[in-house]
């Protein structure tokens, strides 16, 4: 099962929207961060190290993540999707945002035997 840290920079709006959505599939396991010190979950290197894949909002996102926690990223496949800071939390229009940027990166879904 892939594991998807979602990060963004305070935690309140993006990213725990993504966590939120994604976190309903059985073929993945989810969390979220923020880059900020005073995000709502700040971002530690152990969870850099638990996820398979990192998904982060903005390149400015990565940036600080490349530059913090350059040694816990070996072998980490990082993501920017590119969405704006635009949005509430649960916004339907950041949903379908999400959802379709997120569609290249997901597990293939299997048909459920029975």
């Amino acid at each position: 099962m892939k594991r998807y840290l979602f990060v963004c920079s305070q935690n309140k709006l993006r990213s725990p929207t993504a966590e939120q959505i994604f976190s309903t599939r059985s073929d993945m396991e989810v969390s979220s961060a923020g880059t900020n010190h005073d995000a709502e979950n700040p971002l530690t290197g152990e969870a850099l190290e638990w996820a398979d894949t990192i998904v982060v909002m903005e390149r400015a996102h990565r940036s600080k993540i490349q530059k913090r926690f350059r040694s816990h990223l070996k072998g980490k496949h990082m993501v920017c999707l590119d969405i704006p800071d635009d949005y509430a939390f649960m916004d339907p229009d950041l949903i379908r945002l999400l959802e379709a940027r997120m569609a290249r990166y997901l597990p293939m879904s299997r048909p459920v035997d029975g």
